[in-house]
This record gives structure tokens, C-alpha cells and sequence, in this order.
């Protein structure tokens, strides 16, 4: 790493007292806490972050327009240069080689690096057997792109076989002029899929949700196949299917597969036929899934998946998120048998666990049911929480056997 910062950087100086989270290494400088800016920097380039009296406290990208002015990439005096970006690459990727998560014929799909729990703000990185999927959240990231390119192809090796670029949406929500999705290196194989826990799965990261799936609900999928037996499954917000394929593959009696999207309907059939299962195990539902826990159908099920899009993109939406939280799970309370068991998750950053705890007290309570918590989900370790940035952790669930 150089140690002379370019001299054509700006510079963000801070309020007093303000400098405190980012020498905890907090990655997050908010507009509210800088005091002035030396030189007139533009979306995505590289500042100095300076404490109220001159210390250098790191280096980061800027966002005029966004609550989070700067996202810190460094704490150090040094500018981040080629040979920064290739350790923070190569110490990712090693993370997800020593979990095993991308070598095997069984296991070839996780996330390679989950922006500010790997050190890269603004980064997601999802690997699917071969094919990595990037989205850069800010135009700092994406600037980046040739040369996380290089870092990937240096780090993955022969593992790798293309890069493609999803970052148009995230772009244009966070501020950034919106850029054409495409191969940034490489292409992906004839026949592709991925495999998780020897299920296959069939990717659409040119027009699915995200990179294409959900590698955030590996190992809770894992559980609900391992309580699936002989059980009759519905999974409401089912997307493409992966919950759905996991309790098939474990010997569940039929699952139902319940989303607005017939796209994404379609694609869960295509995995259906691809795990080779008989399409009579398995039934697609397109509707609406508040209307649909409302027509008191959910007797006739023993399990009940509950995994909806995120209600609270920010701390504002908090009680919006909440109450509809405790809307679908009231609804399934209600309507389920006893002795059957309730997966529900959260995805909303700003409702914590304990919030979400608490809203699935309050439905219980309505519902006038007695329910037990036998476990308690979270993301897996391929999305780490960096301990300086606890609002990594955003995934969690509970699973709720539910009794008279």
C-alpha cells in the first residue's frame, strides 16, 4: 500500500466528537457528522476522513446525496491501492474456501463477500458454480469493477469461469447513474446450475430477484428439510422454490409453493424437474399471500414457511414493517393445526431480534394460541457480521411449534 495519499484527494473532516464510531472502525460516516469538506469531490471518488483536528481516522467512498456520506474502506493514513484490493479479495474468498462452501459437486454456491462484514462496503459478490454475481451498491464500488475483476480471477483461479455485472438498480437507488448489466469477464457455461447441499437450483441473475436466488437461507433450509419428512409442506413467499425443493428432497409428502410472481413460479417448477421430483409431490400457487392465509386453508398443512421481502429498508419504515410482520403471522397463527410448525423470518434490517420476537409474541397472544420457540435462525457464515458494524446481522427467524 502506498504510503502518501494521492494530493488531488478531498478531504471530509468531522464534527467534534463525531470521529468516535469510525475509530471503532464503524465503515459509516453520516452526512449529519461532517463539518466541512477540503475540495469538491463527486459521486464514487476516493476521500481522506480526518478527525475535528486534523487526525487522518481512514479512506473511503463518497456520496453527496446519500445519508451515509462516506463509506470507510481503510483506517489507516494510506490510500487503498491494487495491491489493497487484492488482500481483501483473496482474505474472502479464503474464508469461504476454509467452510468449504464452493469446491465440491454437492456444494458449489455461497456469497464470496458480503460488503461490510468482508471489509468492502457497497460490494455483494455471489458465487454459483463458476459464475460470480456482483452488485455494486455505490458508484465508488463500481468504478472498481476491472479491478476486482483481476482480484477474482487471481483469487478463484480456474474455479472461476465468468463475472457478471448485475449493478444497474443498486446503482440508481443509491445515488449512482445507472450502468448496462453484462458479462464483466468471462461467460457463463452451457447447462449451468448450482448445487447447495447437493439440491440443484437454476439461477436467474439476469432477471431474478437480487443475484438470482437466496444464499442467505442455506442452512435454515437444511432444518426445514430435516423436519420434512412424511410432512405436508406450504411455502408462502416461496420465490423460486428453495425451501420448497429442500423439504421435497428430505421425503415431504407434498409442498405447495405459494408467490406473487409467476415468473418466479416458473423458475420453481424448472427446479422441481431438475431434482427430478414427481410433479404430483409439488403444487405452484400464484396469489397473494395476506389473501391467501386469510381463506383459512393452513389447517391441512404441518409446516408453514413464512419468508417475506424485507418490510423496513430503513429505521423510518421500522412500525410500517412491524405491524405487517405481525399481519401475516397473526393470520397464520390463527389458521394452523397443533403440533405444526411455523418458519418465519425477517429480512429488515431495522427490526432487530428482539423486535421481532416481540411481534410474534403480540400475534400469538391475538391469536390466542400457545406457541413455543425451538429455534432460533440467522444468516449463515458465508454473510458475516463485522463486530465494528452490528447492523450486518439483518436475517433472522424463528421456528414456532404451535399447540392449542
Amino acid at each position: 500500500m502506498d504510503s502518501t495519499p494521492p494530493p488531488s484527494l478531498a478531504t471530509v473532516t468531522l464534527k467534534p466528537k463525531r470521529d468516535e464510531s469510525i475509530r471503532r472502525k464503524h465503515p459509516w460516516v453520516f452526512s449529519g457528522g461532517i463539518k466541512h469538506i477540503q475540495g469538491n469531490p463527486q459521486a464514487g471518488d476516493w476521500v481522506r476522513v480526518c478527525a475535528n483536528k486534523g487526525a487522518i481516522l481512514g479512506w473511503g467512498h463518497y456520496a453527496p446525496s446519500a445519508s451515509i456520506a462516506v463509506r470507510m474502506m481503510s483506517f489507516d493514513e494510506s490510500c487503498p491501492n491494487k495491491e489493497w484490493w487484492m488482500r481483501q479479495i483473496a482474505s474472502a474468498v479464503q474464508v469461504r474456501r476454509d467452510l468449504n462452501l464452493f469446491q465440491s459437486e454437492d456444494q458449489n454456491a455461497c456469497r464470496m463477500v458480503h460488503a461490510e462484514g468482508d471489509g468492502m462496503p457497497g460490494l455483494i459478490a455471489d458465487f454459483y458454480n463458476g459464475v460470480l454475481v456482483l452488485q455494486c451498491h455505490t458508484p465508488g464500488m463500481h468504478r472498481a469493477l476491472p479491478i476486482l475483476s483481476e482480484a477474482f480471477q487471481a483469487a478463484l483461479g480456474p474455479a472461476l469461469k465468468g463475472i457478471y455485472d448485475k449493478s444497474t438498480k443498486t446503482l440508481v437507488k443509491n445515488g449512482g447513474e445507472a450502468s448496462e448489466d453484462g458479462w464483466a469477464w468471462g461467460h457463463a457455461p452451457e447447462g449451468h446450475f448450482a448445487t447447495e447441499h447437493g439440491h440443484r437450483f437454476l439461477i436467474d441473475w439476469e432477471k431474478g430477484q437480487k443475484t438470482g436466488f437466496f444464499l442467505d437461507q442455506r442452512e435454515n433450509r437444511a432444518l426445514l428439510g430435516s423436519l420434512s419428512q412424511g410432512k405436508k409442506v406450504l411455502n408462502v413467499f416461496s420465490y423460486t422454490g428453495g425451501f420448497s425443493i429442500y423439504a421435497m428432497k428430505a421425503g415431504a409428502l407434498e409442498v405447495h409453493s405459494l408467490d406473487s410472481s409467476q415468473r418466479a413460479l416458473d423458475v420453481c417448477e424448472e427446479n422441481v424437474a431438475l431434482n427430478a421430483f414427481p410433479p404430483e409431490q409439488h403444487k405452484s400457487i400464484a396469489a397473494d399471500a395476506l389473501e391467501f392465509l386469510k381463506a383459512d386453508q393452513l389447517s391441512d398443512y404441518d409446516i408453514v414457511v413464512l419468508d417475506p421481502p424485507a418490510f423496513a429498508k430503513r429505521a423510518s419504515a421500522r412500525h410500517a414493517a412491524v405491524q405487517g410482520y405481525k399481519r401475516i403471522n397473526l393470520r397464520a397463527l390463527q389458521g394452523m393445526k397443533p403440533g405444526s410448525l411455523l418458519f418465519t423470518f425477517s429480512c429488515s434490517q431495522a427490526v432487530d431480534d428482539a423486535l421481532f420476537t416481540n411481534t410474534l409474541v403480540a400475534a400469538a397472544i391475538q391469536a390466542g394460541r400457545t406457541v413455543r420457540i425451538l429455534h432460533r435462525l440467522h444468516q449463515p457464515p458465508d454473510h458475516p457480521v463485522n463486530v465494528f458494524h452490528p447492523e450486518g446481522s439483518y436475517l433472522k427467524g424463528l421456528v414456532l411449534r404451535v399447540d392449542d
